[in-house]
């Protein structure tokens, strides 16, 4: 058991919510924040805190983390699990929603990074764990946007890890492949509405087909389980690694890019997602 205290972002659903619960599980003080609070009414009745908190307003995001501040006294874990795909091609997707995409999956994370390092710093330890994908790694067609703030939040999190040492506070990534959640459907509406009808539908048609493929078949993919796993250990470990790979395919895919040029990697999408040339 501890007394330590964990705040974790998308907890109404998918890795949020299992590494709400599996952190609840170990001892840890939680509060569970999301947009859609009352998604996270089973979490409350199993005894843990909920927040609710839009990623995109500044008052929610200060109010929830005050909110932690003055009824625990500490905040020792942040888990910036919170995020969603928007896919389409860069032509047709509109830079409003660039800038939202950017807003959820980078400045809103480095914002409640930014809440809590006043009292980590006073405690002299904590532990900062962004929920990264190896599409920090890699990059696919008509992802520009998803894959532009992963590789974004990779970077940020490089930065800050060399930062904050000198107060004791840990930065971790975590890198999950193909996990069974919501994303999956989201990216795949986000894909059709944008680019389904234009000059990229052969592009958005083929890879829609394999998105299809992993929703007619969930086997496929891990459970958001095996990632909540990986982030406990993380956040239990006395010395955490500084980037965690975990998910099917996840190691293999990471490789893959390692082991091939720039062209042979274009290459291989081409292949897996049989798109046109």
């Amino acid at each position: 058991m501890t007394d330590k205290v964990a705040i974790v972002t998308g907890a109404s659903s998918g890795i949020g919510e299992a590494t709400a619960r599996q952190l609840h599980g170990a001892g840890y003080i939680v509060y569970a924040a999301a947009r859609r609070t009352e998604r996270m009414a089973g979490l409350a009745g199993a005894g843990i805190r909920t927040l609710a908190m839009d990623l995109t307003v500044e008052e929610q995001m200060t109010s929830g983390i005050e909110r932690a501040l003055a009824e625990a006294g500490r905040v020792d874990i942040l888990v910036n699990s919170a995020g969603y795909g928007s896919f389409g091609s860069l032509e047709e997707v509109p830079l409003s929603e660039a800038r939202h995409q950017f807003e959820v999956n980078v400045f809103a994370p480095a914002r409640l990074v930014q809440l809590v390092l006043p009292a980590m710093r006073a405690q002299r330890s904590g532990r900062i764990i962004n929920i990264s994908s190896i599409g920090g790694k890699i990059y696919e067609p008509l992802g520009d946007w998803y894959h532009a703030t992963k590789f974004a939040l990779e970077g940020l999190s490089d930065s800050l890890r060399a930062e904050l040492r000198p107060f004791g506070i840990d930065v971790v990534v975590i890198e999950p492949g193909a996990i069974r959640s919501e994303w999956g459907g989201i990216a795949a509406a986000n894909l059709a509405e944008r680019s389904a009808a234009g000059p990229y539908a052969p592009q958005a048609a083929a890879m829609a087909k394999v998105l299809g493929v992993y929703e007619r078949r969930p086997g496929l993919l891990s459970g958001p389980e095996a990632v909540a796993r990986v982030i406990v250990a993380a956040a239990g470990a006395r010395r955490p690694k500084t980037r965690y790979v975990v998910g099917r395919g996840a190691r293999a895919t990471l490789f893959g890019r390692w082991a091939l040029s720039d062209r042979g990697f274009d290459r291989a999408l081409e292949v897996f997602y049989r798109l046109p040339r």
